[in-house]
């Protein structure tokens, strides 16, 4: 059996890497540059164990530009928000399907795993691939969307369970013995459109509770608690589970997801208030530096972190990105410090350079490198000595016996 994974990104390449184990496997980019990397046995970007199933591997898989024949199809590319409008981007997914339709022959199975809002797969992607003068039901196909998180990709696309929505039932039982190659957890079988909604209303969920955290945050700032611990003793209950609280929400699922729901909905107060909320969070800790350096003439801040979250390379809808462009915006000078990211919109310097002279700290992304600083190395290179920990990552005991003022997000100190 030969597969054609479309997309060779942070989901596509594990993905084609996974079933390479088990068939012959096309890769399709459009990036030349990816495709000759990935030929060459090397990952475009930063993931655990990819480098093993390369090596795995490397006899089954190859990259392409182009799409050509094959028993299944996959569609992995991404599908970004449009900002200004809040509504999918489908230009990937349209393309794709646009790809695959003149290859398209009688019992292929077409897998959409790219994200995307209901009835996508119905209305534009199903359509698009019958102009091969098929009809679906001659080909197959199934929405199968990823459950996988950067950082532990390889390991949750294994062990996690999926939502197979088919077309049909002959669709979906195929769709569950392709992925049963490598999938350990459960295949459930459901429709398309199903399918669709449950991956944005998991992600969904997570914002809106990520936002009751955050607002709990800034009330807990209003009246002297601490947020974390009193959330420690309301999650004793044994219908609670409130998340953390944090500088917002990024990376391509959970800041984007909800939107592809409220786009054709006139019922989405709730999600529309939540994104609302965490994307506000970067200015309410703008508020606290800016409280912290009334007195300070021409500030300098320093960000640590612009992944969207620890220990990974990927910047994608970073909540960082914010944060410095109205931080620059407020007259502020921004030096960043981020030990896993190599490319961003803004130089990325070292961290005797990045503290340099500057007045205050903001940790946005939780890096478990930030924990290992010696915070008593850096208390000299610094004007003043600041610290506003978003994350919760730092020891603030010893931050403070070293001479810094540690502020941390709804830690009870009203700004």
């Amino acid at each position: 059996m030969k597969i054609c994974v479309l997309g060779l990104g942070y989901i596509g390449l594990p993905t084609a890497l996974l079933f390479a184990q088990q068939y012959e496997v096309i890769g399709v980019d459009i990036s030349e540059k990816v495709v000759e990397k990935i030929n060459r046995g090397e990952s475009p970007f930063d993931e655990p164990e990819i480098d093993d199933l390369f090596e795995k591997t490397k006899k089954n898989v190859v990259a392409k530009t182009e799409v050509e024949a094959a028993d299944v199809f996959l569609i992995a590319v991404p599908t970004p928000l449009e900002k200004a409008v809040k509504v999918a981007d489908l230009k990937y997914v349209r393309s794709a399907a646009e790809m695959i339709y003149p290859h398209l022959n009688k019992e292929n199975l077409v897998i959409l795993e790219s994200t995307v809002p209901p009835g996508t797969s119905e209305r534009l992607v199903i359509p698009i691939l019958e102009r091969r003068g098929l009809k679906v039901g001659e080909f197959y196909f199934v929405h199968c969307p990823e459950r996988a998180i950067p950082g532990n990709t390889v390991y949750e696309m294994i062990h996690n369970d999926r939502i197979i929505g088919g077309f049909d039932k002959k669709s979906g039982e195929l769709a569950r013995d392709l992925y049963s190659s490598f999938v350990t957890g459960k295949l459930y079988l459901t429709d398309i459109r199903t399918a669709e909604f449950v991956k944005l209303m998991e992600n969904t969920y997570r914002d809106a509770n990520i936002a009751l955290a955050n607002e709990f945050a800034q009330m807990a700032d209003e009246s002297g608690i601490n947020i974390r611990g009193a959330i420690e003793l309301a999650n004793k209950h044994p219908r609670v589970n409130i998340l953390n609280p944090g500088p917002g929400v990024g990376g391509h699922c959970i800041a984007i997801d909800p939107w592809f729901l409220t786009e054709n909905s006139t019922k989405c107060r709730m999600i529309s208030l939540a994104r609302e909320i965490n994307d506000s969070m970067l200015n309410y800790v703008l508020q606290i530096v800016r409280e912290m350096l009334e007195d300070v003439r021409d500030p300098m801040i320093t960000v640590f972190g612009v992944a969207y979250k620890g220990n990974v390379d990927d910047t994608r809808e970073t909540p960082a990105l914010k944060f410095i462009k109205v931080a620059d915006n407020e007259g502020y000078n921004v030096k960043i410090y981020d030990p896993y990211v190599k490319t961003f919109e803004y130089e990325i310097l070292s961290l005797e350079d990045a503290v340099g002279g500057s007045d205050c700290i903001v940790i946005i992304t939780d890096h478990s490198e930030f924990k290992e600083i010696e915070p008593e190395e850096i208390f000299r290179l610094m004007r003043r000595r600041n610290v506003v920990d978003c994350r919760n990552i730092l020891d603030m005991g010893r931050w403070g016996k070293a001479g810094f003022d540690v502020k941390l997000l709804g830690d009870g100190r009203s700004q």
